[in-house]
């Protein structure tokens, strides 16, 4: 890579990485050392291809979701978590803490599959609409809608806390994070 390339990619890794890592770790149910491996292959790719990039966020972007996509198309990506202890059940978030409230959401997201965290992921956290998710799942539309469909469904099984919570509470969260109102039907 030539010293400007690389200048402009360290600058753009910098700037981005941040907002990038939210998404990766999103996506891998809310393991930030799987978000960032997800991430850090991410941009070994994106390293190679720096002068030909035009966006270069919207090809990361697009790496990060076709990866995900392959590690849920591999059969080893149900494997079995050892821990010392059983986890302790979650207990019921108060519901004017945004910060319980995000761990609870991501610990539901975590107890989905791979492909209907991505789908959640691209339509309510990236705001993408059901064609261009279709796009870049390379699905088509109707089972970007049944797979958002049944993701919202375990959701409301996984948490049911969440259903609990008003609009006001929803208005707390920042912004680009699930807000309670989009997890309802």
């Amino acid at each position: 890579m030539k010293a400007e390339g690389l200048e402009g990619f360290r600058d753009f890794v910098d700037s981005r990485s941040s907002a990038l890592l939210k998404t990766a770790v999103l996506l891998c149910g809310g393991d930030r050392h799987a978000g960032e491996d997800l991430l850090q292959n991410a941009l070994v790719k994106v390293a190679g291809r720096w002068q030909r990039i035009d966006e270069p966020e919207a090809y990361v972007r697009r790496i990060l979701y076709r990866q995900q996509v392959s590690r849920w198309r591999l059969k080893w990506r149900r494997r079995e978590v050892c821990v010392a202890e059983p986890p302790e059940a979650a207990a019921a978030p108060d519901a004017a803490s945004a910060a319980e409230l995000r761990l609870v959401m991501r610990e539901a997201l975590s107890r989905l599959t791979a492909r209907q965290r991505t789908v959640l992921v691209l339509r309510y956290f990236e705001d993408l609409p059901e064609a261009d998710v279709a796009r870049l799942l390379g699905c088509s539309v109707g089972t970007v809608r049944s797979t958002t469909h049944r993701s919202l469904a375990r959701l409301r099984v996984l948490a049911p806390e969440l259903a609990a919570l008003g609009p006001a509470d929803a208005e707390e969260l920042p912004s680009r994070d699930f807000s309670p109102a989009e997890v309802r039907p």
